[in-house]
């Protein structure tokens, strides 16, 4: 399947199906390995976020077709900042986490 705009932009399904059997492939290991707890919890939390940052790259490749070495620099600056929202949404939501389970424990 190609897609042809006014500007003869050739586009084929084929970097799609690659990012989805990709994204399919890291999602069932990080399910199958919380769902059945065949390693110690730490090794699985260390497994899954390292899955979670290779989805991320792949899909920023293979969907939003954001490349570090020619992507302009408005998406470079648009990337960082959406990275910096999550890690402050990310980091805050640990850090209340945290903070009320050690309140309730005490």
């Amino acid at each position: 399947m190609e897609i042809k705009s006014g500007l003869q932009i050739e586009r084929t399904i084929k970097p799609y199906l690659i990012g989805l059997a990709l994204a399919v492939i890291l999602t069932v290991i990080a399910f199958g390995l919380a769902a059945t707890g065949v390693l110690p919890r730490e090794t699985t939390l260390i497994l899954i976020a390292a899955l979670a940052v290779v989805q991320i790259l792949v899909h920023l490749s293979f969907f939003l077709h954001i490349d570090l070495k020619t992507t302009p620099r408005e998406n470079l600056v648009a990337l960082a900042f959406a990275l910096v929202l999550i890690f402050i949404m990310v980091g805050g939501s640990l850090w209340i986490m945290f903070d009320l389970y050690h309140r309730m424990m005490v």
